[in-house]
């Protein structure tokens, strides 16, 4: 890195559930103590053009019992629950509601008013907006994966994911050579009409992700989770500083320690 080069903190995830996971949360950690010593910004690459659902489970541990419980959004209809990229994936009426319900058996009672004043009415959106509400967020500069700029500015890439129209929703296709295609699990896919596209409908897969990220965020330091540590090409992005994030226990189960940070602090 340049020695006059402003750095670039970032680090990249999926939505992970309502409360995020704890390896998300140390990632924050991770970037914040960066700063400290570096100076610079803190870019938060939120990848919601996944489609996974899975993505959003959430771990919480019942608060008598100890017992893990995995929660997880209600989903409009199969069809989205399993192919609508998370940016699209609509939260059906009263799922907050009943959520709210569940909730005090498994984290403290002072952070309902925060999820419950949250009018989000997509997986992606209402799980940015309680990270915000987490105090999270804090100077940080998020970066969506859904934004269109964002997808209009990125190199292009050969391996990619495309968002289109199916049976009344917006799927996220698989680009292959003879066209776009579903996986229906296993070795079964389902073959879509031949279309035509354009980048604002682009998405990249996990091995082209780092490239498409550093196209438009143009980053000098990348915190690597321990999954991605196995799979990062980081040939692909030779400018990059790679720093492994902080270790934090139970790592997939939810972050709910602190209060709201509205709520905690008596001034």
């Amino acid at each position: 890195m340049s020695a006059s080069r402003t750095p670039v903190i970032c680090f990249g995830q999926q939505p992970c559930g309502f409360f995020p996971r704890r390896f998300l949360f140390a990632k924050f950690e991770t970037a914040r103590r960066l700063q400290r010593e570096l100076g610079g910004e803190i870019v938060f690459f939120y990848h919601d053009s996944d489609h996974d659902p899975r993505e959003t489970q959430t771990g919480l541990r019942h608060r008598k019992s100890g017992e893990l419980q995995w929660l997880n959004f209600a989903f409009a209809n199969k069809l989205q629950r399993k192919y609508s990229p998370l940016y699209l994936k609509r939260i059906p009426d009263g799922w907050r509601e009943t959520m709210a319900r569940q909730l005090p058996a498994y984290v403290d009672k002072a952070w309902l008013p925060a999820f419950k004043q949250i009018q989000a009415t997509t997986v992606a959106d209402f799980c940015l907006a309680m990270y915000e509400a987490m105090g999270l967020l804090d100077g940080v500069r998020v970066v969506r994966s859904s934004d269109p700029a964002v997808r209009e500015a990125a190199c292009a890439i050969d391996d990619f994911f495309v968002d289109v129209p199916h049976e009344g929703e917006i799927v996220r296709a698989r680009a292959r050579s003879d066209g776009l295609q579903l996986h229906d699990g296993g070795d079964h896919y389902i073959d879509l009409p031949a279309t035509t596209w354009t980048a604002v409908q682009v998405s990249p897969t996990r091995d082209s992700r780092l490239r498409w990220m550093q196209s438009v965020i143009g980053c000098t330091h990348y915190i690597a989770g321990a999954g991605e540590q196995a799979y990062l090409r980081t040939e692909d992005a030779p400018d990059i500083t790679f720093v492994p994030r902080d270790v934090i226990d139970r790592s997939d189960e939810a972050y709910c320690d602190d209060l709201p940070r509205q709520l905690s602090d008596p001034s």
